[in-house]
């Protein structure tokens, strides 16, 4: 696909872009919670407001090319991107805000809506940094998080852990998110280099210096675990000294949905059924005996296990 393409192939996606490199897309939790069918399991493991969830990136480029991503990956997102603009914070923020109010401005005419959360709606108290691309790159995320926690919004962030001096300078600055969660999509590095087609010859090794980063990190963490089948659901002992590394609050054990760009490449066939993710959960908690299982939303193919079930929900003083 050509690069001049690739915007209007997004944004009949339902994606909006922000600036030179940010963009954003209401998220489908966000849009069935307005009209009362249910909400994220963000809201149901950690108390976030779905209608109140604004789902962007501050960068839209990644080092990897993932196999389950539902972007296109033959394209360089790094030639959408101006490399002598940066854009600040202040201004990332608000054009998401604006965005996310142009996209859900036709739903006030559904008359079943819900009027109080469409209008708590317009002003998004999360932000779950984690669309697309590797927000990590973004120059000026510490101060994007931290512009964020003074309007009082708390933000999650997703990172492939491929920039782990990043990490460190976020805690230097005492920038780090409300909830950081670390993609671990791979028992070893063979799996790695085949999922993520990523050829940087010290990605590995960058993974794991995050993985040891992450207990030293005062923030809520997360290991995510997206499962393929026929592909990444084996080496569960591998598995188990990764997790046991980065010693993570919470585990979640999520089902790969074939969706976008990911249908061509894995197809339908590769979506394990909640029943395999339970199971696959059930094994790794018989080597994790500080962990138990928590929680689970059938619907979104996720299983929560962890430490402790009183500190799922998140805390005021946690922002």
């Amino acid at each position: 696909m050509a690069n001049n393409n690739i915007k209007k192939v997004m944004e009949k996606q339902g994606y909006r872009f922000v600036g030179n490199h940010s963009a954003i897309k209401i998220c489908l939790w966000c849009r069935q919670s307005l009209v009362g069918r249910g909400e994220c399991y963000k809201s149901r493991f950690y108390g976030i407001n779905s209608w109140r969830c604004c789902q962007m990136t501050p960068w839209v480029s990644c080092q990897n090319k993932c196999l389950h991503c539902w972007r296109a990956i033959d394209l360089d997102m790094n030639e959408l991107i101006d490399k002598d603009k940066t854009d600040n914070p202040d201004e990332i923020i608000k054009g998401c805000i604006k965005a996310q109010k142009n996209l859900l401005t036709g739903f006030k005419g559904n008359s079943k809506v819900n009027m109080k959360k469409w209008k708590e709606s317009q002003n998004p108290e999360n932000f779950a940094i984690s669309l697309i691309g590797e927000p990590t790159l973004y120059p000026k995320l510490g101060e994007l998080i931290k512009e964020l926690r003074k309007r009082g919004k708390t933000s999650f962030l997703v990172t492939n852990g491929l920039l782990p001096e990043k990490l460190i300078e976020l805690k230097r600055k005492k920038a780090l998110p409300t909830q950081l969660y670390l993609s671990l999509n791979y028992p070893n590095e063979e799996i790695f280099r085949k999922i993520t087609n990523n050829k940087s010859k010290n990605a590995w090794e960058k993974l794991n210096q995050t993985l040891s980063l992450l207990p030293k990190l005062p923030t809520r963490k997360i290991v995510r675990m997206t499962l393929i089948r026929n592909l990444n659901m084996i080496l569960l002992r591998e598995y188990v000294k990764l997790i046991k590394k980065a010693n993570p609050d919470f585990l979640e054990v999520k089902g790969f949905v074939s969706v976008g760009f990911a249908r061509k490449r894995l197809g339908y066939e590769r979506m394990p059924n909640h029943e395999e993710i339970k199971d696959f959960s059930r094994k790794l908690l018989k080597f994790l005996p500080k962990y138990k299982f928590l929680d689970e939303q059938e619907i979104s193919r996720v299983v929560l296990l962890g430490k402790s079930r009183a500190k799922m929900k998140i805390k005021e003083e946690e922002i």
